[in-house]
């Protein structure tokens, strides 16, 4: 077996930075076609245009858990980021929407399914933008790896 010398190294390491590359971009593209259905889903529903500012911003209060440490924020943070989550709560919108024809109003049903879809596209748009599910240890530490410029364990 052939040793790789140091240019050959180099180039082995630049391709392999450049695939994840393109791989972050096209999970990047994934994440915004979900968000723009679920803007689309808004929009065909005829939701008010404070429902947007919702999206936006509404389930970045899980970080309010950080005031008591971050153990409760990522968890706090997490719950209202989980795209399981978002889908729980529409299965529990889908379900409640049959019981409440039975009682003859679609509110809960109806408000369960628009939370899940702001929850859902929420996420997406974090993700596209690089935030991800938080670690116990640190805000800047995601599933998608560290944001911001927070020191790292291990690095200076």
């Amino acid at each position: 077996m052939e040793c790789l010398c140091r240019d050959e190294l180099a180039e082995t390491l630049i391709a392999g930075n450049m695939m994840i590359e393109k791989m972050k971009n096209l999970l990047k593209l994934e994440e915004l076609a979900q968000l723009l259905v679920c803007t689309a889903l808004m929009a065909m529903n005829g939701l008010p245009w404070w429902t947007y500012l919702l999206l936006l911003l509404g389930p970045d209060i899980g970080m309010l858990g950080y005031l008591v440490g971050p153990r409760t924020g990522a968890f706090t943070y997490n719950l209202l980021h989980h795209k399981g989550i978002a889908l729980l709560v529409a299965a529990v919108g889908l379900g409640s929407e049959g019981l409440s024809l039975l009682v003859g109003s679609r509110a809960l049903g109806e408000v369960l399914l628009m939370t899940s879809i702001i929850l859902y596209g929420h996420s997406s748009m974090d993700r596209m933008l690089g935030f991800g599910l938080k670690f116990g240890d640190s805000f800047q530490h995601t599933h998608l790896g560290w944001i911001g410029k927070a020191v790292r364990p291990g690095t200076k």
